[in-house]
């Protein structure tokens, strides 16, 4: 009589992840925001998986958490199958549509560097088709579902990355505000617009222009750099211009740049190309124009 024993249970998926996630970044926190969970959510699952295998793979304290031994010995093989999970999934999807083509931005670079590229790009790729997705931060292009990253840093996991120019930034404004100023230190009591994200732009190139006065004012802030750039053209005030997101606004006039002063960022805006995106024929040929559009290859 043929025998059919109940095979032992498959580990689960999510809660794998759960635990390459927080054993890669270092804690539960950092991997329920790449996996887009609560913190809870990642300690559940892990409880799960260590309920499951029957050992603690981390330590709690007051301080975070740390890994097991065990722990340790597999986190690295686990990070290495998610991997090529990743790459086998993206080969796939490229596969089936090979001129789909997905960027994901920084909110400001797709709307004020990519933006303004599309339509050239759609009229030179005919029957290629591009989406844009915003996010704050780099994706890692092993895991995640995009062909191509434009960030100021490369996204991890790339194949390829281009390095379009360092973040140069310099005031900027609206030409009629360009005439009640011929030295930086006329900036003193006039609005100064920021940007949230980058609150301390206007402190560094201050730093690099000794007239500038240390102590100055308040101006309006915006969460959103396009919209802090739209302001400036509408004569609002002066912004912190990035020479990246703001050259089609000066090419056009509707800004100008009244000072020679501008000083450099510790950072350099990176077009990063995920490793099927090779394959892909679409992705490959966006990623060779966009990298001919700003910049040399790295």
């Amino acid at each position: 009589m043929a025998l059919n024993p109940p095979r032992p249970p498959s580990l689960p998926l999510n809660a794998l992840r759960a635990f390459e996630s927080a054993s890669r970044l270092g804690g539960f926190k950092a991997a329920a925001e790449e996996l887009c969970v609560t913190p809870g959510a990642v300690a559940q699952q892990i409880k799960v998986l260590e309920a499951a295998v029957g050992a603690p793979l981390f330590w709690r304290s007051a301080q975070g958490v740390s890994l097991t031994a065990l722990g340790a010995a597999t986190a690295a093989e686990f990070s290495a199958a998610f991997d090529l999970l990743g790459v086998a999934t993206s080969r796939l999807r490229s596969g089936a549509a090979p001129n789909v083509v997905r960027i994901t931005a920084l909110p400001s670079l797709a709307q004020l560097w990519l933006g303004p590229r599309l339509a050239d790009l759609r009229a030179r790729l005919p029957g290629v088709t591009i989406s844009v997705t915003a996010a704050e931060r780099p994706p890692h292009l092993l895991r995640e579902p995009f062909d191509i990253a434009l960030f100021f840093e490369p996204a991890a996991g790339a194949s390829a990355a281009y390095n379009l120019g360092e973040d140069e930034i310099f005031p900027v404004c609206a030409p009629a505000l360009a005439k009640r100023v011929h030295v930086p230190a006329d900036l003193a009591g006039l609005v100064l617009l920021s940007d949230a994200s980058w609150a301390s732009d206007w402190d560094h190139w201050a730093a690099t222009v000794p007239e500038v006065p240390q102590a100055r004012p308040a101006g309006p802030v915006f969460s959103l750099y396009a919209l802090a750039v739209s302001e400036a053209v509408a004569g609002a005030g002066f912004l912190m211009g990035h020479r990246h997101l703001v050259s089609d606004p000066l090419k056009s006039g509707a800004l100008v740049a009244p000072f020679d002063d501008s000083a450099m960022l510790d950072r350099h805006l990176m077009l990063s190309v995920a490793p099927t995106a090779e394959q892909a024929t679409g992705a490959a040929r966006v990623a060779e124009m966009l990298s001919l559009t700003g910049g040399y290859g790295c």
